[in-house]
């Protein structure tokens, strides 16, 4: 079979979680706030905007981190990290999960260029096709490799994302998939190692988790502002017979 395939991370390039993750970070913080209140150890916490919390977010800065700059220390904040964890996959909040500006025009574009995505993330499968299906994107997926543990995403560790991505690949070679033009697209380090450790082209996006001037730190082979100008340099490729 002649068809490109790519892979994919799922959130970063195609799902925006970062509404999510603030919206936890906040639901944390106050549990924590009217936790120690109960209990008569009352705690004054500070609230970092938006902005301030994703560039954090976005250049690594450990979460314990974050909690000491909004307030918290010691107990209060191992009780924060261990309520952020218990809520992140909760409906309520997954619910603030968006379709990332132009992802949807760009697996359009590839759809259109007959370009197969196979989605390989850390999220649980029917976590995946609950938001394809919330936002009609089913149509632009050709297969989907997810992981059982519904934490897995959050705590997003590289050799869990290169097994979920060698399995990928094997099963698509099976199945008869030409795969030496194959790329791995994702926004965080671990999708970058994982297409390094298996021997494909790395597409670094900045629109996800994990900032250009720490996703550049890990030498991918391409490094874009999203999945959009991605697609737009796989069409050339497809255009030029793979001479990009």
């Amino acid at each position: 079979m002649s068809a490109i395939t790519i892979f994919c991370d799922f959130d970063g390039p195609i799902a925006d979680v970062s509404e999510r993750y603030y919206a936890t970070y906040r639901q944390g913080l106050a549990w924590v706030q009217a936790n120690a209140k109960a209990q008569g150890n009352p705690v004054t916490v500070r609230y970092l905007s938006k902005s301030q919390f994703w560039t954090f977010k976005q250049n690594r800065v450990p979460d314990r981190q974050i909690a000491h700059w909004s307030g918290l220390d010691g107990a209060n904040i191992d009780a924060f990290l261990a309520q952020v964890s218990h809520i992140v996959n909760q409906t309520a909040l997954l619910d603030h999960d968006q379709v990332q500006p132009q992802a949807r025009a760009g697996l359009d574009l590839l759809r259109q260029c007959r370009v197969r995505v196979v989605l390989v993330t850390l999220r649980p499968p029917n976590q995946v096709m609950d938001f394809l299906d919330q936002h009609d994107l089913r149509w632009a997926i050709s297969d989907l490799y997810g992981m059982p543990q519904v934490d897995a995403a959050y705590t997003n560790q590289a050799s869990h994302k290169v097994e979920r991505l060698q399995a990928a690949i094997a099963t698509q070679q099976r199945q008869g998939y030409d795969l030496r033009q194959s790329w791995m697209v994702g926004d965080t380090e671990a999708d970058i190692m994982a297409g390094q450790t298996l021997g494909i082209e790395t597409v670094a996006v900045t629109c996800g988790i994990r900032s250009s001037s720490y996703l550049q730190g890990f030498r991918p082979t391409h490094l874009m502002p999203d999945l959009w100008t991605a697609c737009q340099k796989l069409q050339q490729r497809v255009t030029l017979g793979g001479r990009t």
